[in-house]
């Protein structure tokens, strides 16, 4: 099968950076491993290496000029999406690809245009919903454009692939046709995330980890509130800014500033981005990953501490519901409640062996649900769903809200 992956950011340094978000890479790998061919495009976003590259046997990556070459916000890049199209429209006349696989909204918006016509069925995989995230966000986070975006894309595409069975209710509540959501988590590659390899040095004291998604201070208030009812324990925090580094003002600041009132700074280290070839060692050290966000698309960074044999402590959100076997392969609390997380990690913490049959329980789980080989194979299967026309057939309600998005998009070339 010839697949085409289209993304919002360079799928190479995400996936080199560590990225929660890094699943084209993996996926595309894996992909191509069961012997489809792999094309990722995606928009050009800095002049220092080439514009394509391979990523492996079978996987190509283009990245296309449209609009300026350097990062730029999601809406801001949206406005250069009709110019991406228009080039994979022109590159897929003669010999279009079977199928599509847009990730993010931004992504959503090219891949839908590139394909206008031409019969290829697209699919559709957010990074988030701004509809989950915006109870949670800060004034002005969550853009309108976004959610009407995001709204209109998951109901114009032929499947949208939910990371969780949370997302498929929430899109679900977008009026997504049922029939078009299929649940496919995120993989974690357990070639690379396992139990057997190096530890990172640590000391004597406990050690808990927790991670940043997208550099987003957000939940991690509630994990150092939590420090001072666990002493002789260590936090160390992946993603956003180093300690040598954290910026004058704004939440990690902030976050710094509360650490220091509670007197706890001393025991938290700032590991600022981890490479991806880097965290396994870093998971294994330590003796929980923690979370108290509100907010779990992917549920990525429980899922890969789960592959290394690390047990999780994490709010009960999202994509947290599918991945962890409460009692079995962690423990699952209310979001944003540093009590309950203090009394649940001390008790765990107290009992060396029961936290043992957890990591033991916590890897096989990783390892048998989310290794990335059999998320390409659920991935394939969607792919050849929708190629099929889909077995299911939307009621009369269902295809009338998908010519509504159709026909909204079809307006996307003036977006902004």
């Amino acid at each position: 099968m010839r697949i085409a992956l289209i993304t919002a950011q360079c799928p190479v340094a995400a996936h080199a950076a560590g990225g929660q978000f890094d699943q084209p890479a993996t996926l595309a790998r894996a992909l191509a491993a069961h012997g489809h061919r792999v094309a990722v495009y995606t928009r050009r976003q800095g002049t220092s290496h080439p514009r394509s590259t391979i990523l492996g046997r079978g996987v190509s990556i283009e990245e296309v000029a449209a609009g300026p070459a350097r990062p730029l916000a999601a809406e801001q890049a949206a406005r250069h999406m009709p110019e991406l199209a228009g080039y994979l429209a022109d590159r897929w006349r003669a010999k279009p690809p079977d199928v599509v696989h847009a990730f993010s909204w931004v992504g959503g918006l090219a891949a839908l245009g590139a394909v206008r016509g031409s019969g290829v069925p697209v699919l559709q995989t957010f990074e988030s919903l701004g509809f989950a995230e915006r109870p949670y966000a800060a004034n002005g986070e969550v853009s309108v454009a976004r959610l009407k975006m995001e709204s209109c894309i998951a109901r114009a595409v032929d499947a949208v692939l939910a990371h969780s069975s949370d997302e498929a209710t929430d899109l679900a509540r977008l009026a997504v046709p049922k029939s078009a959501i299929r649940v496919v988590p995120c993989g974690v590659d357990t070639g690379l995330f396992n139990p057997e390899g190096s530890r990172a040095a640590r000391g004597s004291r406990f050690r808990l980890l927790a991670v940043a998604a997208g550099g987003d201070p957000r939940g991690l208030s509630a994990v150092v509130r939590a420090l001072p009812q666990l002493p002789d324990t260590e936090l160390v925090i992946i993603g956003g800014p180093a300690s040598r580094h954290l910026p004058r003002t704004g939440g990690w600041r902030e976050l710094a500033q509360l650490a220091g009132a509670l007197r706890v700074r001393s025991r938290i280290i700032f590991a600022g981005e981890v490479a991806q070839a880097d965290r396994p060692a870093l998971l294994r050290s330590a003796d929980l990953l923690v979370s108290a966000s509100p907010v779990e698309h992917t549920g990525a960074a429980a899922i890969q501490a789960m592959a290394c044999g690390t047990p999780v402590v994490v709010a009960g959100v999202g994509a947290h519901n599918d991945a962890v076997v409460d009692g079995v392969t962690g423990l699952l609390i209310a979001p944003e409640d540093p009590a309950t997380l203090a009394h649940r990690v001390r008790a765990l913490l107290a009992r060396p062996v029961f936290l043992e049959a957890l990591g033991v329980a916590a890897a096989d789980r990783a390892r048998s649900r989310y290794c990335v080989d059999r998320i390409s194979r659920e991935t394939v299967a969607s792919y050849e769903w929708c190629r099929r026309g889909r077995t299911a057939t939307p009621a009369a309600g269902d295809a009338d809200e998908a010519d509504y998005s159709a026909a909204e998009l079809r307006g996307v070339a003036a977006f902004g």
